[in-house]
Order: C-alpha cells, then structure tokens, then sequence
C-alpha cells in the first residue's frame, strides 16, 4: 500500500482494530495504522518475527501532519473500563478487540478513529485511522524515505537495539550486530 492509502479488505486476524464486518472481504470500511514516533512503527510493524528488515517488501518510513484536527476517541484512559472493557482492549485478544471497534464505529459515528498505547513500545501514542478520517490525510508527507536509506541507518539500528530485534544488515553489509545477536541477511 502507498503511504496515504487505506486498507479496505477486512477483517485481518493480525490486525488489532479492524472495524470491518466478517466473513473478511473488501468493504466499504477502511483502515490505516498510525504511530506518532518512528522507532513505535518499527516496533509495531516488524512485532511477529522481531526481525527489521530494511528491503523485504520494500518498507517506507513516512512522516506527516493531518491537514485538519481528527475526532479520536481515546483508548489510553478510563473510557474502556466505563464501557464495559478494560485496558487489556490495547493489548489483549486481538479479535476481542476488533469487535470493539466494530462496535464503537457504529456506537459512535462521529468518532474518526482510535487514540490507543501501543503494546510493543511503552505506550507510546497510536492511531487506527478510520476512512471517515480521511480527509485529515495530506496530499504530500513531509519525510518519505525508503527504510533501506542511509538517511536512517542510525534510527532503524537503534530502534533494533531498543527492542532487541535482529536487523538485516543496513547498507548490504550483510551481519549487523544489534542487541547482542547478529542478524544474517
């Protein structure tokens, strides 16, 4: 998917708050997952093989500030266990979570999307961006770079560092030795 695009095929089971309606097929719902630090996205993206891999399936790192203000609802304080859920909706069972959004997306119909801490790095800020939200999204982002770019070699490898995820090396240099370990590519 290009930077600006939504996922309009749903639901994923990997996917954390989807909002689209089973059995998974493409929707009229769409959805995008936003982070608002760089080394939270990696974290997040790479979580299943704890691998950062700067040049399979060619990942970007994109940076941009909504054209407009977003209505977010907010998962990171007591409006989860208000509404019957817990804290555990931003980092327990995927599919429970899901049909909480669902849930909340025709609850709420002014709501544009999720305001939530991500599991894999601190509770860092996250965003999954419904498509009412979309006209928040600009037309240009203000950094777009490929993740294999010399540009962010030291953030890709401190962030590998940070989150004891093996790296493929940056730069074709093959082994990288990142937390410890060595990352073969």
């Amino acid at each position: 998917m290009s930077w600006n695009e939504f996922r309009w095929y749903g639901p994923v089971r990997t996917a954390r708050f989807d909002h689209h309606v089973l059995p998974a097929r493409v929707q009229d719902r769409g959805i995008t997952y936003l982070t608002l630090y760089g080394p939270t996205s990696l974290a997040e993206v790479f979580q299943d093989r704890r691998v950062i891999d700067p040049w399979e399936h060619e990942p970007w790192l994109v940076g941009f500030e909504t054209d407009t203000s977003l209505r977010l609802l907010d998962l990171t304080g007591p409006w989860p266990t208000r509404a019957g859920a817990s804290m555990a909706i931003n980092s327990g069972r995927r599919d429970r979570a899901r049909r909480w959004s669902q849930a909340i997306y025709e609850a709420h119909p002014d709501a544009e999307g999720l305001w939530y801490p991500s599991s894999m790095d601190a509770n860092n800020p996250c965003v999954a961006l419904y498509e009412r939200g979309r006209h928040a999204v600009p037309g240009n982002p203000g950094f777009h770079a490929a993740l294999s770019d010399a540009r962010l070699a030291v953030l890709v490898h401190n962030a590998a560092a940070r989150f004891n995820y093996d790296l493929i090396g940056v730069g074709g240099h093959g082994m990288l030795p990142v937390g410890g370990q060595k990352a073969a590519r």
